[in-house]
C-alpha cells in the first residue's frame, strides 16, 4: 500500500487545521483526520457548477463561488459559461490554498487562475454577499457553496449563519431574480430543504455521485431559484 506523504498544512480561521497529502498520483486535503476533497473523488463538485450553469438563461452571468479547494467547482463554472461571456468570483478565506495551487498543485490547477474571466478573492463568501444585499456591488445570478460538508457538516466557525433562516434570506437578496443558490453537501438535510421553501425558492434536490462512473459516495446538491 502507497503511504501518504505530507506536504503542508495550513490553519482555516475560526477552524481546524488543513493538511495537503499526496498518494501516488494523486492529491488529497485532509481536514483533521478525515477526507475534505481529492482528485479521485471530484464529480460532483464539477456538477455543482455545471448543473448550476445549465439552468441559467443569462447571457453574461456573474457567478459566485464560495471555497476554492482544489478548483474544481471553479474550473467547471469557466468552462460552463456561455460564450456571450460571463464572470465567476471565487471567496476563498485561506490564502494558502490559493498558494498550493500555483505550488504543488500546480499541474492541477492549470491556467485557471490566468483566466481573464474569473477572479479569486481573499475573503469570507458571507461578506461579498452582503455586499451584494448592501447595494456595494452588482447582484449574482448564481451562487455556488461549497464551503462546508453541508448544512450539519461545518468546516470553519461562524459558517452555520449560511444555512440558517437568516442566512438563506441574504443569500436569496444578493440573487438577481431568475438566479440560482446551490449548495453542495456530503449528505441529505431535510430540515435545509424546508428552509431554502420557506424562503420563498423554488427548491430542487438532486443527487450526485462523487465519481463520473456512478461509483463513489453520493453527494446532495441543493438547486433553490429565486422567482421573485
Amino acid at each position: 500500500m502507497l503511504p501518504r506523504e505530507e506536504i503542508a498544512t495550513a490553519r482555516i480561521p475560526g477552524g481546524d487545521t488543513l493538511t495537503l497529502v499526496s498518494h501516488g498520483r494523486d492529491f488529497i486535503i485532509m481536514l483533521g483526520r478525515d477526507e475534505l476533497m481529492g482528485t479521485r473523488m471530484q464529480f460532483s463538485e464539477e456538477q455543482l457548477a455545471r448543473l448550476t450553469l445549465e439552468r441559467l438563461d443569462v447571457a453574461s452571468p456573474r457567478v459566485l463561488i464560495g471555497g476554492y479547494g482544489m478548483g474544481f467547482t471553479y474550473r467547471a463554472a469557466l468552462a460552463a459559461l456561455p460564450d456571450t461571456g460571463g464572470h465567476v468570483i471565487v471567496a476563498e478565506v485561506v490564502q494558502e490554498i490559493i498558494d498550493w495551487a500555483t505550488g504543488p498543485l500546480a499541474e492541477l490547477t492549470g491556467d485557471c487562475l490566468a483566466d481573464p474571466r474569473g477572479e479569486v478573492v481573499i475573503a469570507d463568501v458571507a461578506a461579498l454577499v452582503d455586499d451584494a444585499v448592501d447595494g456595494t456591488t452588482p447582484k449574482y445570478d448564481a451562487i455556488l457553496l461549497d464551503v462546508d460538508n453541508g448544512p450539519d457538516g461545518i468546516v470553519r466557525e461562524g459558517n452555520e449563519r449560511l444555512y440558517t433562516r437568516t442566512g438563506i434570506g441574504r443569500l436569496r437578496d444578493a440573487l438577481n431574480v431568475g438566479g440560482v443558490l446551490a449548495v453542495w453537501s456530503a449528505a441529505p438535510d431535510h430540515k435545509f430543504t424546508r428552509r431554502l421553501k420557506d424562503a420563498g425558492l423554488d427548491v430542487d434536490v438532486q443527487t450526485v455521485r462523487a465519481r463520473p462512473n456512478n461509483k463513489g459516495p453520493q453527494h446532495t446538491i441543493w438547486f433553490a431559484r429565486r422567482v421573485r
